[in-house]
């Protein structure tokens, strides 16, 4: 009896995710279907499954609409955005939780309460340092303004994985004469590689999917991201009549996502919930 009222409780417990499941992966499978559908067939039958398999609307985002360029631009400053602010982040978290020095709480401090402040409001001045340095419309001056938006978290996460580190180990590396360089990328670094993981992870899929600032700062097609040109793809299908190729240029942007997520979503989870655990 006991059991069975247990399996009711599931039930009705799974019945709600399951309502949800749906919500949230039918507009998914809708819009990627959409992606091999006719102009026709859309308007016809826009809940239906396309007759064949047609990839003339992939061709056409790539080609036409210019989406290969910027799926290949939105890839370097996913890349190299995540690259720097590791770069970054790793040497600052180290020095932070173990190199004490006065203000070094202050600094920690600083980096949590940047968190709060809506990155909307620096959009305005890093318009016109970049407009002073001549960087404007540019893709590494696109990834490095990423990768400093995002340190602030980058360090939260590897201070906890880092002070949960025994220091003995630091200190018998430094014994033997290794310099606090080494200890940091030879002893340290191994040994947060969840969280190094999981920093990765959830930065790339900011950089990813970050519209705005690449908006404000590039200005020309050859330099888009994959968020600007699918917006101006967007504008286009009103008017041009290109439902097809929207829904291909938006399908190219959403699966690598999901793809990835759905691939390292345990280690992603693993590493925030260890990181809970030891901060």
């Amino acid at each position: 009896m006991k059991h069975y009222k247990k399996g009711i409780i599931r039930g009705l417990i799974r019945i709600p995710l399951l309502i949800w499941s749906v919500l949230v992966v039918y507009p998914l499978f809708w819009m990627i279907m959409g992606s091999f559908k006719t102009n026709s067939e859309i308007f016809a039958s826009p809940w239906s499954l396309p007759k064949s398999f047609n990839f003339n609307n992939f061709v056409t985002a790539w080609t036409d609409f210019n989406i290969g360029s910027s799926f290949l631009n939105s890839l370097f400053v996913t890349i190299l955005g995540t690259f720097l602010c590791l770069a970054f982040s790793i040497p600052s978290a180290y020095t932070i939780e173990r190199i004490k020095f006065r203000g070094s709480k202050v600094l920690y401090n600083i980096y949590l309460a940047s968190m709060m402040i809506p990155m909307v409001l620096g959009w305005i001045p890093l318009f016109f340092l970049l407009l002073k340095f001549n960087l404007l419309d540019n893709l590494w001056a696109l990834s490095l303004v990423y990768a400093v938006s995002h340190i602030p978290f980058s360090i939260f996460i590897l201070t906890s994985f880092i002070g949960s580190i025994p220091k003995e180990l630091e200190e018998s590396a430094a014994v033997d004469g290794m310099s606090t360089y080494g200890i940091l990328f030879k002893i340290i670094t191994p040994l947060i590689k969840t969280g190094l993981i999981t920093v990765s992870i959830m930065d790339a899929i900011f950089f990813w999917n970050e519209y705005f600032m690449a908006l404000i700062f590039i200005q020309t097609k050859e330099s888009y991201t994959l968020g600007v040109a699918i917006d101006l793809m967007n504008k286009s299908a009103q008017y041009e009549n290109t439902w097809g190729a929207l829904f291909a240029g938006l399908s190219m942007a959403v699966i690598p996502v999901i793809l990835i997520y759905a691939f390292l979503q345990r280690h992603i989870i693993k590493g925030m919930i260890e990181g809970a655990i030891k901060g």
